[in-house]
């Protein structure tokens, strides 16, 4: 029977942006955002980063979304079709995922783990579970295994279910759990007041720029995902209003961590006097599960749909970014969906084992299995958020402004009628986004790398050795994938999403031969 080539991509805009908002919403927004919020002066920053998610997220989101949209392809594709010359941005696409993987697979077990062990006593395992290497592998694996099975089954089946799935379930936890938070009682207003009360004499410089980086980073953007996850978006999916609904909801899960993580800290303060610890690891696995374990049989409730909710959180994020790697190495090295993600998730967990025990020995006060002196997952955590994600992002604004366009002109409104006919159709926004693609967000994404880069070489303003090392290494890294770009792909196919239907059809195909020999007579 002849085979009927389908398009590969997602059958419904829900889908879409159900992907799309799983992959922005992770680990960030349930602990860096409450946190940073808290720090840079609350509401005042609150308003700050809405705005920034609307001149930087949403204009790059819409750039990269596109970008695969008309190339169909992988990021190197999408990036070659824009300007050969830009290819090696794709390349780069895949590589920063590639890390992020590597050892947020590590802390989606951390959730697991914590999940599972709810009705225990969770605030008392952080030493003892990251330290033990043994255990860490073992939920590393389970977490990876997950999204190998979702990535396996392909973006409609896999990806696109899993989303309308699991994506509901996470905002319902959410809900449930700020309900109960906002109804502990003591200390709760004055949770609120630290988070939501605008404080702008403690925003200042520095508060505006975590806010543009917090929205830059929440929405996954720089990484690849929305230029592979655009290139399976069919004509029927409107890119500005999916572009839209992505960062309102990202913003929402964001603000609703807060109201859950603040009443319970202060809660637990107003009634024991003792401050927790509210930021990065130590908030997430070391002060809620006290607040947790305090409130008794209750609490153990709600940390258990809470881990299960981060946990959801950390799996369609660690999805998104295994499928950008898996859809370039089926569509180049021309290989099924299986064996590629299989490839992938094994090179990512070989790489995790390494960077969970240099975790493992930080969390315990131990100086051992440093880089540039920090734990390994801090290391890799600088150089893609800080250093490279900042890139690609600029990378995509000005392949959008500057190279769909062949004439490069620096007039915005011829830019916005070339996009309009190149199929990018935005109604009255085309001539906002116009300006702001070439000029606004590009300037703007370079303050951020600017800056994110002199506290990385200069925290404290104190001159660091080791942060100028961070610094090298992430050029370097950059400067290596243009060089593998230039000398080996640039006048090489890389694939599209045409050959990936192609790849499965001619497996399917290659099976039902060999039924068909195995069933056919022998001769004696």
């Amino acid at each position: 029977m002849e085979k009927t080539k389908k398009r590969n991509g997602f059958a419904s805009g829900i889908g879409f942006i159900l992907a799309a908002a799983g992959s922005a919403v992770g680990l960030g927004n349930l602990w860096s955002f409450p946190y940073k919020t808290s720090a840079n002066g609350g509401a005042a920053f609150v308003f700050v980063y809405i705005l920034s998610s609307a001149i930087i997220g949403s204009i790059v989101m819409l750039a990269e979304i596109y970008l695969g949209k008309r190339a169909q392809a992988n990021p190197v594709t999408a990036y070659k079709k824009a300007n050969k010359g830009l290819g090696w941005l794709g390349l780069f696409a895949i590589i920063i995922p590639l890390l992020i993987t590597c050892y947020y697979s590590i802390l989606g077990g951390y959730t697991i783990k914590y999940t599972m062990n709810s009705f225990n006593a969770n605030s008392q395992i952080l030493a003892s579970f990251s330290g033990n290497v043994g255990e860490v592998i073992l939920y590393t694996a389970i977490f990876i295994i997950l999204a190998l099975v979702v990535v396996m089954a392909g973006v409609k089946g896999g990806i696109e279910k899993a989303s309308k799935v699991l994506m509901p379930a996470l905002f319902i936890l959410l809900v449930g759990v700020v309900i109960y938070c906002l109804t502990l009682g003591a200390g709760v207003k004055d949770g609120l007041a630290y988070y939501l009360k605008p404080d702008f004499s403690q925003l200042g410089f520095k508060g505006i720029l975590a806010a543009m980086s917090q929205a830059f980073f929440s929405l996954s953007l720089g990484m690849g995902i929305m230029v592979s996850y655009g290139s399976y978006a069919g004509k029927n999916i409107k890119i500005g209003q999916s572009v839209f609904m992505i960062c309102l909801f990202d913003t929402i899960v964001a603000l609703l961590a807060g109201l859950a993580i603040f009443p319970a800290i202060y809660h637990y303060k107003a009634i024991s006097g003792v401050d927790l610890k509210v930021n990065g690891i130590m908030l997430l696995f070391s002060s809620l599960p006290v607040v947790f374990d305090n409130l008794g049989t209750i609490g153990h409730i709600v940390s258990f749909f809470f881990f299960g909710m981060v946990a959801i959180a950390a799996l369609t994020s660690v999805i998104s970014l295994m499928e950008v790697v898996t859809q370039f190495v089926i569509q180049k090295f021309r290989v099924h969906r299986t064996k590629a993600i299989f490839v992938v998730a094994a090179i990512c967990f070989a790489i995790s084992i390494p960077i969970s025990i240099s975790l493992g020995f930080a969390i315990n006060g131990q100086d051992k299995m440093t880089i540039c002196g920090q734990n390994w997952l801090d290391f890799i955590d600088m150089v893609t958020n800080t250093v490279l994600m900042p890139v690609c992002a600029f990378g995509s604004c000005i392949a959008i402004g500057w190279f769909i366009d062949k004439k490069a002109t620096a007039n915005p409104l011829k830019t916005f009628k070339t996009l309009e006919e190149d199929g990018l159709s935005l109604g009255k926004f085309g001539k906002i986004f116009a300006v702001m693609v070439k000029y606004v967000t590009p300037a703007l994404i370079l303050v951020v790398e600017i800056f994110g880069v002199k506290d990385i070489i200069f925290p404290g303003n104190v001159f660091s050795k080791n942060g100028l090392g961070i610094v090298i290494t992430a050029y370097a890294l950059l400067a290596l994938a243009a060089i593998v770009y230039f000398v080996w792909l640039v006048k090489r196919e890389t694939g599209c999403n045409a050959d990936e239907i192609d790849i499965a059809i001619a497996a399917n195909l290659d099976e039902s031969d060999e039924d068909e020999v195995a069933e056919e007579p022998t001769e004696n």
